[in-house]
């Protein structure tokens, strides 16, 4: 049976954060979320580890993450270049930063040809979600090369105190499959009413709804879809400075086109991220608890 790779999407700028929050602790002995998702993913079953990161800041991550990693799981490195583009086709002027969600999973298409997971560097999944995506990787067959999962959380779950987020809000088809994900802007809470904001506008949701925190699995067969589909979306949107190809709207083409089927792996655990600085003391409380109920080790360096 063949152990997936967990792809770690490590390259963001942190904006909203203020600084490289990938490399920011949590754990009580200065472990980052980073670590305890390579430690989760040890445990359920993956068999190696590639970080797609940018090459500014590979120095400084290979010697705070990379080496902790490796103590558990096999590491690679792939990297989200802005040029990293079909032959022939240039940045447009002005452009600094790279292509998304979508592109820096294509980044690591030359190192994984195996069933994989693809998470971001700055969420806390949690043991469920890393057992539950394994597991079903490890389950496809020859004939699964368009058979995806995502792990869904329910919204209420997901949100943070100090602003707003954007989350994927999931809706099932007749076969409890994904059928879309819509993504939704500044979802916060304010007087106990949740509020996001569509295409359509402001919207009022429940806190029951399914989203998508960025957990995904895939066949190497996505490669292959999401090059066709990044060379589409230059086309159309190359030449703006500013526009992203985003891994769930390429899913969505893909299930929309018959081209993929994705199975929701529920999930009811809390996650918790550092979107804002503000959000990491809470972090730290959560990692803490997780620590005392013993659910991981302190330190947790090469204990996976």
């Amino acid at each position: 049976m063949t152990q997936p790779t967990l792809l770690i999407l490590a390259a963001g700028l942190g904006s909203r954060y203020g600084g490289l929050k990938q490399l920011d602790p949590v754990g009580p002995a200065g472990e980052t979320i980073i670590d305890y998702s390579v430690f989760d993913a040890a445990r359920a079953g993956f068999g190696r580890v590639v970080f797609v990161i940018r090459r500014d800041i590979a120095e400084a991550f290979a010697a705070r993450i990379g080496g902790r990693a490796a103590g558990m799981l096999p590491v690679d490195y792939a990297f989200q270049d802005l040029d990293d583009l079909p032959a022939g086709v240039a940045p447009p002027p002005g452009r600094t930063k790279p292509w998304g969600t979508g592109h820096a999973v294509l980044a690591a298409r030359h190192l994984i040809d195996e069933p994989f997971a693809v998470i971001t560097a700055d969420d806390f999944y949690g043991r469920q979600a890393h057992a539950a995506a394994a597991a079903h990787l490890r389950g496809l067959g020859d004939s699964d090369a368009d058979d995806f999962c995502m792990v869904g959380y329910r919204l209420a779950n997901t949100l943070s105190d100090f602003g707003g987020v954007s989350r994927g809000l999931c809706r099932r088809g007749a076969d409890g499959r994904l059928d879309h994900v819509v993504e939704t802007l500044d979802i916060r809470r304010h007087d106990g009413i949740i509020r996001g904001r569509a295409d359509s506008g402001e919207i009022t949701l429940t806190g029951e709804e399914i989203v998508s925190m960025t957990y995904w699995g895939f066949t190497p067969a996505l490669f292959g879809q999401l090059e066709t589909l990044f060379a589409d979306f230059l086309t159309r949107r190359g030449g703006e400075a500013a526009s992203e190809f985003y891994l769930p709207a390429a899913v969505n083409a893909l299930i929309t086109d018959g081209r993929a089927r994705v199975k929701i792996l529920d999930c009811d655990a809390a996650w918790f991220g550092v979107t804002f600085r503000q959000d990491k003391p809470r972090a730290q409380r959560h990692v803490a608890a997780l620590v005392a109920a013993g659910d991981y080790p302190s330190p947790l360096r090469g204990q996976a």
